[in-house]
């Protein structure tokens, strides 16, 4: 009589206990509904951003705004609902408003328009430039009208001007002349820039600044 070969690691016969596993579910979207992994991710997550989003948001009410929805005050309920609905997020854009102030749109796609912005806006800054002139305690007029010329150029390209009468030695003793010859300098380019800081003493130089006038 031919006996069977022991089956090692053969899985033994599962007994029924009464329970069923429930059966996979896929993560799929539903119709007009945000993606459920998508959504499950950004209520788990912590959120580092400035703006709190769809569950994270904890008023009982919001001020809705935006192009694609009817904008007022409705309750937290019914604005989640029609960012679901819309397969968007719910993103608090002002959470000190009375009520908070949401905007209804893909939270990817607002982050992205953020970093835009703010891109833009870095390079609408001008760096600032200062360009110096100096000048003697006793400076004659045809120096001092070459200096002039320079600095409204200067001053009409956007240029701060930083103008100095340097004392030397002794001629610390002339300072209220050098006083004096920075007032009229700022007087004769009143046209082009305003006196940013009043002629001040520091050490050996008496400095005045000017910034160019807005167009």
């Amino acid at each position: 009589m031919d006996k069977k070969p022991n089956q090692v690691g053969a899985p033994r016969p599962q007994h029924n206990t009464g329970t069923a596993r429930p059966p996979y579910q896929s993560q799929q979207t539903r119709p007009g509904g945000r993606d459920a992994s998508r959504r499950g991710d950004m209520r788990g997550r912590e959120n580092k951003d400035q703006h709190a989003i769809n569950e994270r948001i904890r008023a009982r009410e919001v001020r809705l705004v935006g192009d694609n929805v009817e904008n007022g005050v409705v309750s937290i309920q019914e604005a989640l609902r029609i960012a679901d609905e819309l397969g968007l997020d719910l993103i608090e854009i002002s959470p000190n408003a009375e009520p908070p102030v949401c905007r209804v749109l893909d939270y990817q796609k607002f982050l992205y328009q953020q970093k835009k912005r703010a891109k833009e806006q870095k390079a609408k800054q001008t760096k600032v430039v200062v360009k110096e002139i100096r000048f003697g305690p006793q400076t004659d007029d045809h120096d001092y009208n070459f200096k002039l010329k320079h600095a409204v150029s200067f001053l009409q390209e956007g240029s701060k001007v930083k103008a100095y009468v340097f004392f030397k030695g002794r001629s610390i003793l002339f300072k209220e002349q050098g006083e004096v010859l920075l007032l009229r300098f700022a007087n004769d380019l009143e046209e082009y820039g305003k006196v940013e800081q009043m002629p001040l003493l520091e050490g050996k130089r008496m400095i005045i600044m000017l910034t160019p006038k807005k167009k």
